[in-house]
């Protein structure tokens, strides 16, 4: 498995993974919402289609209180090839909403491997440590996918 991490600007960032899954399955762990559960959220609904909408709750290790919710639209579907969803994510504390486009894009490499290119733009970064936050964390969610791949292979 490989990362590969561009940075475009300050308000795009481009991640590209090797998931060792067939690309179908590895579409629809972004798209079916019991697979999101498996990997990137606690709770999710999906609608899979273009114009369809969805909800992502985390939940805070402690107690059952929303740590972190996103929900959007979904821009563009091409089953096994792309997804591009509006991310709308309000911060609880300060009542601040952010909100950027996650384009991914899914390349069969073989049956048994697939690429994910994820770019993440239209969300000016504050500064250097909520970019590399931003990186860090779609590196980490990656990270998860190819691991659940994994182990749903073997």
């Amino acid at each position: 498995m490989s990362d590969k991490i561009d940075l475009d600007n300050e308000s795009q960032i481009t991640l590209t993974r090797k998931i060792g899954a067939n690309v179908s399955d590895v579409f629809s762990a972004w798209t079916d919402p019991a697979l999101i559960e498996q990997w990137q959220v606690d709770e999710a609904e999906f609608d899979a289609s273009k114009g369809g909408e969805y909800h992502f709750v985390t939940y805070a290790d402690e107690d059952d209180d929303a740590d972190h919710e996103v929900t959007g639209e979904i821009l563009d579907y091409v089953e096994d090839k792309r997804l591009v969803m509006s991310w709308v994510h309000r911060d609880a504390e300060s009542e601040e909403e952010l909100l950027f486009v996650l384009d991914i894009t899914f390349r069969a490499i073989d049956d048994d491997n697939t690429e994910i290119t994820l770019v993440e733009r239209g969300l000016p970064h504050a500064d250097p440590q909520t970019r590399i936050f931003s990186m860090e964390a779609w590196s980490s969610a990656l990270e998860q996918l190819a691991e659940v791949m994994e182990e749903v292979l073997d």
